[in-house]
């Protein structure tokens, strides 16, 4: 089955993967079959997943379908984004110096660190009590 949608990449974030399908169209995007303000409610969430857009001034020339799973609410807005800059590299390849200066192109490699035994977190001890 061949698909309607011209281009497809994979974003990630943290634990987050985000699926990105976009084709030409008039700029709408479609989160877990949600329009994207009602996905991420949060308007600094919308910027996130908007740069590529409006780095490159694309934003009303491709419409975007997406499928993110796991992690939170923020690292999911950062593997879409991270999916919308690798499908708009494989639509317009010339965009790729403007999105690598902006800092799009590579994947954001953090993660949360994991707790080690005999403390309380990751870093932090327990409290040392001298006397």
């Amino acid at each position: 089955m061949v698909s309607s949608w011209e281009f497809q990449a994979v974003g990630r974030r943290k634990t987050s993967v985000a699926r990105i399908y976009m084709k030409t169209g008039a700029g709408a995007i479609l989160i877990n079959n949600r329009p994207m303000d009602q996905y991420f409610p949060r308007k600094a969430l919308q910027l996130v997943v908007r740069q590529p857009f409006e780095l490159t001034q694309t934003g009303d020339r491709f419409d975007v379908k997406v499928n993110v799973k796991g992690g939170g609410i923020s690292g999911q807005a950062g593997a879409v984004r991270h999916g919308i800059t690798r499908a708009l590299l494989k639509a317009i390849p010339e965009l790729r110096v403007q999105l690598k200066k902006a800092g799009y192109v590579s994947r954001d490699d953090r993660k949360v660190e994991r707790k080690k035994y005999g403390q309380r977190k990751a870093r932090a001890r327990f409290q040392y009590s001298k006397r």
